[in-house]
């Protein structure tokens, strides 16, 4: 079969694979939580009931109470408590949305009310979103020698065959972000969150490292916080840096899929190397050099210097 055949093919399967996916995940979703919707309607229908014969309001009132609520809540503003509680637009509160407003988290606990705010949001996400990830793109870069390339390296000089040394770490570095980025903060924010699970919290850590951002659980919401500006950037500093540990395990995996020949088996790009990459030679032996060994003039110690560029391309492979 020609290439672009066989391009074409993989591309209707994912494309089918994705469909039959979505309508997993509706069927399931649809089954789960379509009797507790119902439910919960059946509940409020028989609260407003009461209310309503208890009380001389009329049905349309509180038809217009209930959808201002609704609309307040949905920018933010909490319709309990007292005009006395703390704002949600002081300097920390306002912080903490322009963070997860670049950082495409966007819980959409707080919205913009005036139409002022939401036209300078357009503009300050536009510059924000890419300077953003151009700033985690450093980041990253930055770590790829201390925690992907020395790691792989050291498990290369133990004796470890360079697939595996990668799978290895790739499993490795995935339990620490898990602990460290999912197990521990979930505890910690299920007991500062007193409504909080610990289920709760590997929910919300989940859902705010994909950016997917669904905003039903969010920290530091309460307004009785003593600490509450404080937790507010604590949690701010959270994100930045799990994002920044989630793209460096995508990375990581992606370099991995490069290693193994699956990118090329997908047919999708492989993982881009620098300029510095492209004039060093190749030290790890493919299967089509098998026949002539590749000469390597530089040492394991010299290749995994750290001034030098990281690439699994400086790990020598006996």
């Amino acid at each position: 079969m020609r290439s672009s055949g066989k391009s074409w093919l993989l591309l209707t399967g994912c494309v089918v694979f994705y469909v039959i996916y979505l309508l997993f995940g509706a069927l399931v979703f649809s089954t789960i939580e379509r009797p507790m919707e119902e439910k919960l309607l059946q509940e409020l229908e028989v609260l407003k009931q009461e209310f309503l014969n208890e009380s001389c309001a009329s049905p349309a009132s509180l038809e217009r109470l209930l959808v201002k609520a609704l609309a307040a809540s949905r920018s933010g503003v909490s319709v309990l408590g007292n005009s006395s509680s703390p704002s949600n637009w002081d300097l920390a509160s306002s912080m903490f949305f322009a963070n997860t407003l670049v950082t495409t988290v966007g819980y959409g606990n707080t919205t913009p009310l005036s139409a002022t705010g939401k036209a300078f949001s357009i503009v300050y996400a536009l510059i924000g979103v890419p300077f953003t990830m151009l700033v985690l793109t450093v980041c990253v870069q930055k770590l790829l020698y201390p925690l992907v390339i020395a790691p792989i390296g050291l498990l290369h000089r133990l004796g470890m065959r360079l697939r595996p040394a990668t799978l290895v770490h790739f499993l490795l570095l995935m339990l620490l972000v898990i602990l460290g980025f999912f197990v521990a903060p979930a505890a910690i924010f299920s007991t500062l969150e007193v409504s909080w699970s610990f289920l709760d919290g590997i929910y919300f850590c989940f859902i705010s490292l994909c950016t997917i951002g669904l905003g039903d659980f969010v920290p530091a919401t309460q307004l009785w916080h003593k600490y509450r500006q404080l937790y507010q950037i604590g949690i701010m500093v959270y994100l930045f840096m799990g994002l920044m540990m989630m793209y460096l395990l995508l990375r990581t995996l992606h370099k991995m899929a490069d290693l193994h020949g699956l990118t090329t088996f997908l047919q999708l790009p492989r993982c881009e190397e620098s300029d510095q990459d492209e004039d060093r030679e190749p030290i790890v032996e493919t299967e089509r050099d098998a026949v002539a060994p590749y000469p390597v003039e530089k040492t394991t110690s010299e290749a995994l210097d750290p001034g030098s560029q990281s690439s699994y391309n400086t790990i020598n492979k006996d």
